[in-house]
């Protein structure tokens, strides 16, 4: 059995493009950077890389939602890996990308909050409130001990 499931989470890279095929099938492309933190050898400092993925929607979904998000805009995006490859100039091109199936967006880099969870399909208004945590509170008090777990 394979699996064949990812989740990033990082800020578009440039405004989502809608395009439709000639049956009618409008299709969005988008880039989301997603950062890596990786130790320099030579400096010993702990420094960002950013990887940059090629995103793609099918659908009236995508339809929907691109006039709700733009470069900067913080996604995260669940979907598939799929690896495609072609010809141009004499020269073979490949290149992998998500394919999305579920899109969560809020908050662009600056701290705005466009708010909602696109996979909803509903009007990105209705979640314009801050989400709420319901996380219960920890107690940091308490000490756990390895003879106190019972195995």
């Amino acid at each position: 059995m394979s699996i064949n499931r990812v989740v990033i989470s990082g800020n578009l890279t440039r405004d989502p493009e809608l395009r439709t095929t000639a049956s009618g099938m409008p299709i969005m492309s988008m880039g989301v950077a997603v950062n890596d933190r990786r130790k320099n050898n030579q400096t010993g400092e702990w420094e960002d890389y950013a990887n940059f993925i090629d995103c793609t929607m099918f659908g009236t979904r995508a339809q929907n939602i691109q006039r709700f998000l733009s470069k900067g805009v913080k996604v995260t995006i669940e979907g598939k890996l799929r690896w495609s490859q072609w010809e141009r100039d004499g020269q073979k091109r490949s290149k992998i990308e998500v394919i999305v199936d579920d899109i969560d967006f809020g908050g662009n880099r600056n701290g705005g909050n466009n708010g909602g969870d696109a996979s909803l399909g509903n009007d990105i208004s209705a979640y314009s409130a801050p989400a709420t945590s319901t996380m219960p509170a920890i107690d940091t008090t308490a000490s756990v001990y390895d003879e106190d777990i019972p195995f």
